[in-house]
């Protein structure tokens, strides 16, 4: 293989690499907000104690605050909260090894041109 060939296929592996980290960053980010405003919510509209009639029985803490939701509340929350914040480390993860193959790339270009640059002179 040539030189322009791998820095052609280095330059397609960093831009996969790049797509995917933005892939499950973002919507990991969005998530993660979606969390906070429900919480949000949860602290302003759920009450304080227990409501047994409202089947109102599962304890939260929000911001040191305690509000008491139904069992399927809870769930539904904890799902949004945990799938994100995975979906998010992955992305994150992904984002530094792209980080680490373009600073590899960019020595190795510069390595390259002080190659040329000392033959030249």
């Amino acid at each position: 293989m040539r030189e322009g060939e791998v820095n052609g296929m280095k330059a397609k592996q960093l831009a996969t690499l790049k797509f995917f980290s933005l892939l499950f960053l973002l919507p990991g980010l969005a998530g993660l907000i979606i969390s906070a405003i429900i919480s949000t919510n949860y602290l302003d509209t759920l009450p304080k104690s227990p409501t047994m009639n409202e089947l109102r029985t599962v304890p939260r803490e929000i911001n040191g605050a305690v509000v008491y939701q139904t069992a399927q509340e809870n769930r539904r929350l904890n799902i949004i909260e945990y799938s994100s914040v995975g979906v998010f480390i992955l992305g994150l993860g992904l984002g530094l090894v792209y980080l680490e193959q373009w600073g590899s790339a960019q020595a190795s270009a510069a390595e390259q041109e002080d190659k040329l640059t000392h033959n030249l002179g």
